[in-house]
């Protein structure tokens, strides 16, 4: 496994996108779940009753940072989407499940959606530390199906 980040994170432009997409889903989950706040400045906050949560964001954020640069070289590597897509389809899943707190999105859906959007933002405020959770186990398996496809495809000699 170290043999196939070496391969794919030895080129620096994958390790701008590792970068690139763990800070802007760090920011935007941050903002989402109301860690970082812009105005009336910039304020950077963690309750001591929310850490669990905020390890949470930064371990799904650092997690789609690794996978998403490996789908995207894999992608590049063989060309056939087809032989990929679960991988890819399952970092995006995981991210956007790591997504799940609602904060001042949860108003806009309520006022969207009605009694439905109500009910889904109880929901996922109820349940947003498991669906984390979740989202780390799905980009994990992202990560191993990922790794794997690249050990056969690409035949790195270990």
């Amino acid at each position: 496994m170290a043999s196939t980040i070496g391969l794919v994170f030895s080129n620096y432009s994958y390790i701008g996108i590792a970068c690139a997409v763990f800070v802007v889903l760090f920011m935007m989950i941050s903002t989402l779940s109301e860690f970082v706040f812009f105005e009336p400045y910039f304020v950077f906050y963690v309750p001591d009753d929310r850490i669990l949560g905020f390890v949470l964001i930064v371990a799904v954020s650092a997690l789609s940072g690794l996978v998403i640069p490996m789908n995207v070289y894999l992608l590049k590597a063989i060309r056939k989407a087809k032989k990929v897509s679960g991988g890819f389809l399952g970092s995006m899943i995981g991210a956007s499940a790591g997504a799940c707190s609602c904060g001042p999105v949860g108003f806009s859906i309520i006022s969207t959606f009605g009694t439905v959007g109500g009910t889904a933002t109880a929901f996922l405020t109820a349940y947003e530390i498991p669906l984390r959770i979740v989202s780390l186990g799905i980009l994990g398996y992202a990560y191993y199906t990922t790794t794997k496809s690249l050990n056969t495809e690409c035949k790195i000699r270990k």
